[in-house]
């Protein structure tokens, strides 16, 4: 089976061509979806142990979590050597069950593939890109966004000509979701002709 890493910068339309690779019938594993999933169990006492008051209901309350974590880079740290172990986990028992399942390709959605070493986790990359300015627009159109917050996190992910230079794919969102679902019918094409 081949891994398939799939990654972007936040704007560039990622999660969209993610749901592609899904309706192309690829198994998609959702790292973000994850930590939803884990927010709501395994990760909830943990986070709660580490960051006193950040869980209702035995829920983690994200809002307050990010409020408390992302201006504070040990905090962060902290959280995210408690938190990526577990979606690491959950992502090799999902690679596991399609492995056993004679999946040829299956797909790893990690936002942040180069910034946490995951480059080694995966067969081939897949990078999601579109040019700064419709990254732009489309990541300040998002409720609760501002340009401070976008540059913030920004600042945070390997810049986008970096993470295409180590693509072993491009997709380029810019250019309509037309374009890169043919793009994503081209790669699931090449790599399960190779298979045969």
């Amino acid at each position: 089976m081949i891994v398939l890493g799939l990654t972007g910068s936040i704007g560039m339309g990622k999660s969209a061509t993610a749901k592609m690779f899904a309706e192309a019938g690829v198994p998609v594993h959702d790292s973000d979806e994850a930590v939803h999933r884990l927010y709501a169990g395994k990760a909830a006492p943990l986070v709660e142990a580490a960051f006193p008051g950040m869980t209702l209901a035995g829920v983690v309350d994200r809002v307050k979590l990010a409020g408390q974590v992302l201006a504070d880079p040990a905090a962060l740290k902290k959280l995210e050597a408690i938190v990526h172990p577990l979606v690491r986990a959950d992502a090799d028992a999902f690679l596991g069950k399609h492995r056993a399942a004679g999946a040829p390709i299956a797909v790893l959605d990690i936002p942040l593939l180069f910034e946490t070493g995951g480059r080694n986790r995966v067969d081939k990359v897949v990078v999601v890109t579109a040019p700064p300015e419709i990254q732009r627009a489309r990541v300040l159109a998002r409720p609760g966004m501002s340009e401070e917050r976008f540059l913030s996190i920004l600042a945070r992910q390997v810049p986008d000509a970096e993470k295409r230079r180590q693509a072993d794919f491009i997709i380029d969102t810019g250019q309509g979701f037309d374009a890169a679902r043919q793009a994503v019918s081209a790669i699931v094409s090449e790599l399960t002709m190779d298979k045969n």
